[in-house]
């Protein structure tokens, strides 16, 4: 299967071309050379690459940045998936776009399943659900997979920001009241690779199981990361004001895909094997 890649130089994008090699032929582009807020542009690129999907991973994941620049935030992750899916339906080919927990509100009690009313809480989920409108209605075969605070070896995230402040400040500040599903990168790619070969279309919910706040997250890190003697002051999302206010409870439930067997690892399991694999392990601190 020919594979294109939007955002391929990304923490996403990057994995993704590294394992698809193995069994796919894949191709891709980025920034500066292939803009997707240009029609002509991405139409052109992917036309030329005459892949038989197109994944759809460039985007600006910047949330905070979102909130400070909403009108830009939705001319990429809106209008830049409309072009990118337009490209799409002109060569007749299927898209896999890339979304996120936060096109919820996170006002309910319980993870929410593909299904439920999307609603987002700040002008980054809003991003987001513009290119799922575009991605359903420009297109008759397409993926969404919603994901949450990703984690990957390229690109700055929640796992190295924690270890960085831990080493830097020794003691930290993290919120009690905001709520996921922590997923890792090449748990992610494996369960993409698994769904497109499928060509079962439709939303999916594509994280790892479990979930936890940010402030139980960073308490595991530091456990498994042997610095286990930072001090961690729990705080709520009102004493971190800052220009993005994040949905407070937005775990996500995997039925679509375990119903076709398609199923993610605990989070702790990953996150164990990534700090060993990141050199940040218990057994390289020598706790």
């Amino acid at each position: 299967m020919r594979l294109f890649i939007t955002g391929i130089n990304g923490q996403l994008g990057s994995e993704l071309a590294s394992r698809a090699s193995a069994a796919h032929e894949v191709s891709g582009g980025d920034l500066p050379d292939f803009d997707i807020t240009q029609l002509d542009q991405a139409r052109a690129i992917i036309t030329a690459a005459r892949p038989d999907v197109v994944l759809h991973c460039a985007a600006m994941t910047d949330v905070d940045g979102a909130a400070r620049q909403p009108d830009l935030a939705f001319q990429i992750n809106g209008l830049g998936t409309q072009n990118v899916a337009l490209a799409c339906a002109a060569l007749n080919i299927s898209m896999l776009y890339v979304s996120s927990n936060e096109v919820f509100d996170g006002t309910k009690s319980k993870p929410y399943h593909e299904f439920d009313a999307t609603q987002p809480a700040n002008p980054y989920g809003y991003s987001k659900l513009a290119g799922e409108w575009f991605t359903q209605r420009l297109l008759n075969r397409f993926y969404i997979v919603r994901t949450s605070w990703l984690t990957g070896s390229a690109g700055r995230n929640f796992v190295h920001r924690i270890l960085q402040l831990a080493d830097e400040r020794r003691s930290l500040r993290v919120v009690t009241d905001e709520e996921a599903s922590p997923t890792f990168v090449p748990d992610l790619v494996d369960a993409i690779l698994k769904l497109i070969v499928t060509r079962r279309y439709g939303i999916y919910h594509f994280v790892n199981s479990g979930h936890c706040s940010r402030y139980g997250f960073a308490k595991r890190i530091l456990e498994l990361a042997g610095r286990q003697d930072v001090p961690i002051e729990p705080i709520t999302l009102a004493d971190y004001p800052r220009p993005s206010v994040p949905p407070k409870f937005t775990p996500l439930a995997n039925v679509c895909g375990a119903a076709i067997g398609i199923t993610l690892r605990s989070w702790e399991e990953a996150l164990e094997e990534f700090l060993k694999l990141s050199g940040q392990g218990d057994s390289e601190k020598g706790g």
